[in-house]
């Protein structure tokens, strides 16, 4: 995890260079908009790495469960960069509509965004595979709005093709607001996804189904209640009640509730299992969700 977040502030501040000598070479609103969100990238970026590393330290006495909501306090700070980013485009987009300027050196432009889309894409595969290992919320966050770029880039490509062979001085401004709104929306996924994790959003419902499941699958488990799930980085936490046989063992029932445990955690490696045996039948005053 550690090294994508090097690779991401090493991408995203090689870009803001190669992109600020193209648009003061071009004085392109759309590269403008390319180059704003490779800042905000690197600004999000570098919160992302402070993140990480906080998210990966132990659990300690003071905070029991773990660090891990360092990650989507994260995300959080990437969607409000990015929705400032988009603002800001909104606004040049608007005055460059109203008074518009002709692109020059518009080929040189061009060179640099393919070189952009080449760097990205890189970046956004190893990002993906760094995912898939890990389930980081915060890599991918970073990785969403790359993958984002890759379309913003695009975009300023055809811009400046469009302004440079045929004239449409008005393409420029106008990907610019497109752009804006692309970004802008990206910035309310990834807030999305934050405060979903903040606020114990229970997992998906196919997860929760799975747990259900796993856990009836055992005979001597009559039903459960009381299933509770939540993410917090990397971690994910399952609290549920097995109903048994009242008459049975103590010791027994709570072998069977260690079998559903690491059935549990097979299907689920880093979960964290807590699991409460209770008679089947007794009914419970309290509320209960499923």
């Amino acid at each position: 995890m550690r090294l994508a977040t090097y690779a991401s502030v090493a991408t995203a501040g090689m870009l803001v260079v190669v992109k600020f000598g193209a648009w003061v070479y071009t004085d392109s609103v759309s590269l403008l908009s390319t180059l704003l969100d490779s800042l905000l990238d690197t600004a999000a970026s570098i919160v992302n790495l402070i993140a990480v590393r906080h998210a990966l330290t132990p659990a300690d006495r003071e905070h029991r469960f773990g660090h891990g909501k360092a990650e989507p306090l994260a995300a959080l700070g990437q969607s409000t960069f990015i929705a400032g980013s988009a603002i800001f485009l909104t606004i040049e987009a608007g005055h460059r509509l109203y008074a518009p300027q002709a692109v020059e050196h518009a080929q040189a432009g061009i060179a640099v965004m393919v070189f952009a889309i080449v760097v990205t894409f890189i970046l956004t595969r190893f990002q993906a595979y760094v995912v898939r290992k890990t389930g980081s919320v915060a890599i991918q966050a970073d990785s969403l709005h790359y993958v984002g770029d890759l379309l913003v880039n695009g975009a300023v490509i055809l811009a400046l093709l469009a302004v440079s062979q045929l004239g449409w001085i008005h393409a420029d401004p106008l990907f610019g607001l497109g752009i804006a709104g692309y970004i802008l929306y990206n910035a309310w996924k990834i807030a999305a996804g934050a405060l979903d994790m903040l606020m114990d959003r229970e997992l998906p419902e196919e997860a929760r189904q799975r747990i259900k499941e796993i856990a009836l699958s055992h005979q001597e488990v009559r039903d459960l209640h009381d299933l509770r799930t939540r993410t917090s980085g990397r971690q994910t936490f399952i609290q549920l009640h097995l109903e048994m046989d009242g008459k049975m063992p103590l010791h027994d029932a709570h072998e069977v509730a260690d079998a559903v445990e690491a059935e549990l955690l097979r299907a689920f490696p880093e979960a964290e299992v807590i699991i409460h045996e209770d008679p089947h039948g007794v009914e419970e005053h309290r509320a209960q969700f499923g």
